[in-house]
């Protein structure tokens, strides 16, 4: 928690617009990689809040995650746009987001912006909530099916 609270300060410091987005990905897939993309041409610097296995479980169920964190984790990392990873053990990444205090906060079109974790807080430091369009037939539940079949 020390190393992300001295990474916010430098690049608030350094003046970097900082990009907030989050989730499992659990098998990281083309419309994952879309949704990166778009946020991090948002701002300078794309975090990404990736839930730990134990906050995977708690959210999709005891098959889930498909994958181990560190390995989502270097998945993630080796998106050239992807500046870091933080895994938060909890079920939102509302205090992550509070710590980071973003300029943007972006999440898929299946949300409404004005229930995404952490919309208020970004709001009230005059921060920006995005939604991206989510790039159709794609989507960690569909892949995962398409091996059972």
């Amino acid at each position: 928690k020390r190393i992300l609270i001295e990474k916010c300060y430098d690049l608030r410091k350094k003046s970097h617009s900082v990009v907030f987005a989050n989730g499992c990905f659990d098998l990281l897939h083309k419309g994952h990689i879309d949704l990166l993309s778009a946020a991090a041409n948002l701002g300078e610097y794309l975090i990404v809040g990736l839930n730990s296995d134990s906050s995977v479980r708690r959210l999709k169920g005891p098959d889930r995650p498909i994958q181990k964190q560190e390995v989502r984790k270097k998945n993630l990392l080796k998106l050239e746009f992807v500046k870091d990873v933080f895994i938060f053990d909890e079920d939102t990444p509302l205090n992550l987001i509070n710590i980071l205090k973003p300029k943007f906060l972006v999440k898929g079109g299946d949300y409404k912006s004005e229930e995404i974790v952490g919309y208020k807080e970004v709001r009230s430091w005059g921060g920006v909530v995005k939604t991206v369009k989510l790039t159709p037939g794609f989507s960690t539940t569909i892949s995962i099916n398409k091996k059972r079949l």
